[in-house]
């Protein structure tokens, strides 16, 4: 059961996909929500072990926000499926900062363009983006399952 969950698409028998769809972006959204400003506060974060949490949770949380985006958008796709294309995206992205074009110079001096494509390139980003297209997965699979369950018989 609960590998079909990770997978396979959600099929959802006996339910009103509608209704399932409706459920599980809401809850997706209010999760979004959360994760939204705990993303930035990572980048503003000045306590104990801040660095860790700038460079590595920050990326653990952006990772899982585009997962649950992306389950926004496609309900029923298969959340391992969303959480590998994620990882491969997020990947792109980080090696495209080895990559210095004029125009994005300007774009990533600022704190919104260092947020959400960075400024930087670092290998040990990627165990982090890994940990948080796994936790992405699991979350999918979480919501979908709560989803499931609070559907009327």
């Amino acid at each position: 059961m609960f590998r079909t969950r990770i997978f396979h698409a959600s099929r959802n028998p006996g339910t009103s996909s509608r209704k399932f769809e409706f459920l599980m972006r809401i809850r997706l959204l209010i999760s979004i929500l959360f994760l939204v400003p705990a993303g930035f506060f990572t980048k503003l974060y000045a306590g104990p072990a801040s660095r860790w949490v700038y460079d590595s949770l920050g990326g653990v949380l952006y990772v899982i926000f585009w997962c649950l985006a992306a389950a926004s958008i496609r309900p029923q796709a298969s959340p391992l499926r969303i959480g590998a294309i994620v990882f491969f995206l997020t990947s792109l992205l980080e090696f495209s900062q080895l990559w210095h074009p004029a125009f994005l110079i300007p774009v990533r001096e600022n704190f919104l363009g260092r947020t959400l494509i960075g400024h930087a390139f670092a290998w040990s980003d990627f165990p982090h983006y890994l940990a948080g297209a796994l936790l992405g997965v699991f979350w999918i699979v979480w919501i979908r399952h709560s989803s499931e369950q609070d559907q009327p018989s």
